[in-house]
């Protein structure tokens, strides 16, 4: 099977430049539909799903190749070479933001420049660095999922789309996290929630746009000052938005902060 079905990769739009879009973690391609759009009429857009999301091909889902978050970052490059990228621009959201460093930093030249929205490096606090948990609490949040992944899904997704004005969102979320096989979404909460990549930080030197939500559980404040901190030539921009999924609750700033950026 080609990557491009392995992944269900989606391209539309014009332009010289593309742009390739990566969701998060229990989420599929169609998270994007608010802000990928807007640029099609300049740029290729180019939308995927992670092996084990969405409309990807179950079959290839391997528990031990993808037991870290570079086996995504090497999907990515995949994808790009079957594409025949240069010089894209990439945009990932939550766990994918760090992905996609990775996947910078294993192809130079492949991105020109990255677009990191609700990103973390690490969720674990550790010493004078802050993550938003404790390890505990990773650990009682595996266990969890582990043991009701529906109830599990219900009581968290409101929490992480923030909004509570908005109840249709953490709805969305919820229903998108019920979606996901529950083997695999466990497998990849536990790649998610204890990955640490804040040794790769300094690897990555294209420029990046670091969009931080002004109240984010999954990623606080502190974490978007890290990784502007980290990140040579980078840019934060701390939105008015709330929650972790910006793409789905305020894709019009979203979109015209990516706007700003990219001009």
């Amino acid at each position: 099977m080609s990557v491009l079905k392995r992944n269900n990769v989606h391209v539309r739009g014009n332009g010289e430049t593309a742009m390739l879009f990566a969701h998060g973690f229990g989420c599929d391609q169609n998270m994007w539909r608010f802000v990928a759009p807007a640029f099609e009429d300049r740029y290729r857009t180019v939308l995927f799903d992670n092996v084990g999301a969405g409309g990807s091909d179950l079959r290839a889902y391997d528990f031990h190749k993808y037991a870290t978050l570079g086996s995504y970052a090497d999907d990515i490059i995949e994808i790009g070479t079957s594409l025949n990228l240069k010089g894209a621009i990439f945009v990932g959201h939550s766990v994918s933001a760090m992905i996609g460093i990775m996947a910078a930093s294993k192809s130079p030249g492949l991105f020109q420049s990255l677009v990191l929205v609700a990103p973390s490096p690490s969720y674990i606090d550790d010493g004078d660095y802050t993550g938003g948990f404790t390890r505990a609490q990773i650990e009682e949040l595996l266990e969890s999922l582990d043991s009701n992944h529906l109830g599990w899904s219900a009581s968290m997704a409101p929490v992480i789309m923030g909004n509570p004005d908005r109840p249709e969102l953490g709805e969305e979320l919820s229903n998108s996290f019920c979606r996901t096989d529950p083997k695999i979404a466990r497998h990849f909460a536990g790649v998610t929630f204890l990955s640490d990549a804040r040794d790769i930080l300094a690897d990555c030197t294209a420029p990046c746009l670091i969009l931080q939500c002004s109240n984010d559980v999954i990623a606080p404040i502190a974490v978007g000052e890290y990784l502007h901190e980290k990140l040579p030539g980078s840019k934060l921009v701390v939105l008015n938005a709330t929650g972790h999924c910006p793409n789905l609750s305020a894709p019009e700033e979203t979109v015209a902060a990516i706007e700003d950026f990219l001009s």
